[in-house]
């Protein structure tokens, strides 16, 4: 089954139109887990056995219950830190198709493709959005995401220098919402496709390491929201180079001038709005280059 999304403009109208209560913050800021990246810390989890098993679960925040999928390496140390990457889903995807891949190629593009790459180095939590989506109204997305921060530290080991966010889409708009209002806490992010600021972005100011990856065909809101972390960033502003329609390729550009602990890289891909872009052939698939690059970005921290 392949992701299929047409009539692009009217999805990123009715995305934009959904987004405008996610500016405001529905957290306060000593609510969210503290630790600045560049520093470790042991979190709660660490040297205990582990509170959570793989599977479904869920918390309470902003008095809903709200659900995510957890995946525990089969070697789990409870004395070693893990990597941590959220998965956000797409605008009517679910956690579930997040974590089995099932959308393009089960198991091969679980987690992005990225758990395939991980080994057993990675914990992967896939979130699951009200109605399917991330409005991020009156900051409730976010304040879920710190909600299910403070449990998962509390019962596993994690290593809170290294916070990843993953997302296509409605859930790239939701990865950057995280780098705006979160940069103490998510070392970097990747955003996929994203139609814009839909999720909101309180705050925005700050620097955090910043993978773009948009389809020259798809509709240009992406621009914008990487070109925030240009700026934050300290990189060189540019107008980075894309490949021809028709070709088939893609073009990758990691921006020059940045601050040494926040690149900004950037693949732009001949193709419109999907998720596992291939070379020399259209539409998603298991095969993408996009996982390897994603991969490359995220464990060079």
């Amino acid at each position: 089954m392949k992701l299929r999304f047409t009539a692009v403009p009217v999805i990123v109208a009715a995305l934009l139109a959904l987004g405008t209560g996610g500016s405001a913050l529905g957290a306060s800021a000593d609510q969210a887990p503290a630790t600045a990246p560049g520093t470790s810390e042991a979190t709660a989890g660490c040297g205990s056995d582990p509170g959570l098993t793989d599977g479904t679960h869920t918390v309470q925040s902003g008095g809903q219950d709200r659900s995510f999928i957890l995946d525990i390496p089969d070697t789990y140390d409870n004395d070693h830190p893990h990597r941590l990457v959220l998965g956000f889903h797409w605008w009517g995807g679910t956690a579930a198709d997040v974590a089995t891949g099932q959308t393009v190629e089960t198991g091969t593009w679980a987690y992005y493709g990225l758990k395939r790459l991980a080994g057993d180095s990675t914990i992967f939590v896939a979130p699951q959005g009200l109605d399917n989506a991330w409005p991020n109204t009156g900051g409730q997305d976010v304040a879920f995401v710190d909600e299910l921060l403070r449990t998962l530290e509390e019962n596993l080991c994690v290593e809170t220098n290294q916070r990843f966010s993953v997302g296509f889409s409605y859930g790239g708009a939701m990865s950057y919402s995280l780098a705006c209002s979160r940069p103490d806490v998510f070392r970097a992010v990747a955003a996929y496709g994203s139609p814009g600021p839909v999720s909101g972005c309180d705050g925005g100011t700050e620097p955090v390491a910043y993978f773009g990856a948009h389809g020259v065909g798809d509709s240009d809101g992406h621009a914008a929201l990487r070109d925030t972390f240009v700026r934050n960033n300290g990189c060189d502003a540019q107008e980075p180079p894309a490949p021809a329609p028709g070709s088939l390729t893609h073009v990758t550009t990691a921006y020059t001038g940045c601050s040494a602990d926040h690149p900004v890289v950037w693949a732009a891909f001949d193709g419109g709005h999907i998720a596992a872009p291939r070379d020399g052939a259209p539409g998603d698939g298991g095969d993408s280059w996009l996982p390897n690059e994603t991969w490359d970005f995220l464990t060079r921290f």
